[in-house]
């Protein structure tokens, strides 16, 4: 077993090497420079967000494919993983993984735009897309996209399942005293209720949680960032400066330097927001929407919302947290999650509770978003028969989740978060001539209609089957 887990931790710094590292930030530049800095476009994106387009073909509202976008980006990655980042890669981390967000928003818009400008409605009258379907009929390249769909497909049952009902059971077991075996067999009971009815049925959930627990930790951590108010400044000077240079600062925090704060705080920004990774645009191609860019817009709010503000509400939380206590002692902390559980102790009585619903309320949701992308990516591998077997293995990983080494899990997730945003990256690189053309066309006239047919997909075979 101890073979096992060096194979696999050596394989996590292989594929997060520098050459994953510039690849990702790299296509975050590139983007951002191709749509002319997207990012200012932000305020009419969120106004978008909240508007219904009934005109326009799709399953779901904009907001339904924003919504299930985010439940499985607003997750344990907010919470955990930025606690995780700080204490494998210091403080420093904390400012990389937000400047992925900032930067990720063109990706994120980027890889939307050609995920609802390829996609297919099958002779169901569903909607199906993503980087799958942009590489088969954008490039032409439908073996690469065959591939995105495996890589994420496997890696939908690890970070969108298994690291989701893990940090589930840990909280529950620890503060609620509940057996992780009936933690398992809840989500996955609560899971089913919800995943067997496609994606109308995981968006209507979505809908209204994802607002109600996003609104409930935000006010939990500017309770704490109050609490820590005189600590502030320090903080977001300690995390500037051990972003790039080894160092110490007050509450015995630590920076390794620009290659460790890097590697695990894109590693964890990347996790959080998923710009890049190809996941969230599956969500969007099903959203009723006139054209490619007015969703992609409406997608890149998910980056913002994610990374550039709870992300980094978390991270002001967790160093605050760490200076201002110094009987916290850094080097006994076991991993991100105990040093997010301290920082919340300090809110009177309710502190715990709101980090235990916050994270069951959030890997919940992921757990929902996720089950939407493993399920079109094993369709797009293997045809609609393959749902239901891939639906219930979806619940057992759940069920058995519980009993699994987190640190192992997370790590796992990271290596498969990788491979899948090889080819995404790949597809939004080579296609970025149309992702300027389309944004060129409809930046300035966001109600015009596109003139482009969205092309049947022949799924007999599939239903007979």
């Amino acid at each position: 077993m101890e073979m096992i887990v060096n194979f696999i931790n050596e394989l996590d710094g292989l594929v997060w090497g520098w050459p994953m590292i510039i690849l990702l930030l790299g296509t975050h530049i590139v983007m951002t420079v191709c749509t002319g800095g997207i990012q200012r476009k932000i305020g009419t994106a969120i106004k978008l967000s909240v508007t219904k387009d009934t005109e326009a073909e799709g399953e779901v509202s904009q907001f339904g494919a924003l919504a299930t976008a985010l439940a499985s980006t607003i997750g344990t990655g907010n919470i955990i993983g930025v606690g995780t980042a700080i204490y494998l890669g210091g403080p420093g981390a904390v400012l990389w993984c937000w400047l992925t967000g900032v930067f990720g928003i063109a990706t994120k818009y980027a890889e939307s735009l050609i995920a609802v400008k390829y996609r297919v409605k099958t002779s169901d009258g569903r909607m199906q897309g993503g980087a799958m379907y942009a590489l088969e009929r954008g490039l032409n390249m439908k073996w690469l996209g065959l591939i995105f769909a495996f890589f994420a497909a496997f890696a939908s049952f690890g970070i969108g399942c298994a690291t989701q009902v893990n940090a589930i059971a840990t909280v529950c077991t620890e503060n609620l005293g509940i057996p992780t075996w009936l933690v398992g067999g809840a989500v996955a009971f609560f899971t089913a209720l919800v995943i067997f009815g496609g994606i109308k049925s995981i968006s209507s959930v979505c809908e209204k949680l994802v607002p109600f627990m996003a609104l409930f930790y935000v006010l939990g951590c500017f309770v704490i960032l109050c609490i820590n108010g005189d600590f502030l400044l320090p903080a977001l000077k300690t995390i500037v400066t051990l972003a790039f240079q080894p160092g110490a600062a007050a509450g015995g925090l630590t920076g390794g330097g620009i290659m460790l704060a890097l590697h695990y705080g894109v590693a964890r920004g990347l996790f959080s927001n998923e710009s890049g990774m190809g996941s969230a645009p599956i969500a969007a191609a099903a959203a009723q929407t006139r054209n490619p860019v007015r969703q992609a817009l409406v997608s890149a709010t998910g980056t913002f919302w994610d990374t550039v503000v709870v992300c980094a509400m978390t991270g002001l939380v967790l160093v605050t947290s760490i200076m201002k206590n110094s009987n916290i002692d850094i080097s006994r902390v076991e991993n991100g999650g105990v040093l997010t559980t301290l920082a919340f102790d300090q809110i009177p009585y309710i502190g715990p509770m709101i980090l235990v619903f916050g994270i069951i309320l959030f890997a919940y949701s992921t757990v929902l978003g996720w089950a939407y992308y493993g399920e079109r990516c094993v369709e797009y591998c293997l045809g609609k028969k393959a749902l239901v077997p891939y639906r219930v293995l979806y619940i057992v990983v759940a069920a058995i989740a519980p009993v699994v080494a987190l640190d192992l899990v997370w790590t796992i997730a990271d290596i498969l978060n990788a491979l899948m945003a090889i080819p995404n990256l790949v597809a939004v690189l080579l296609l970025s001539p149309v992702i300027m053309k389309e944004t060129r066309k409809y930046i300035n006239n966001l109600d015009a209609h596109s003139n482009e047919a969205v092309p049947v997909l022949n799924t007999e075979k599939e239903d007979v089957a």
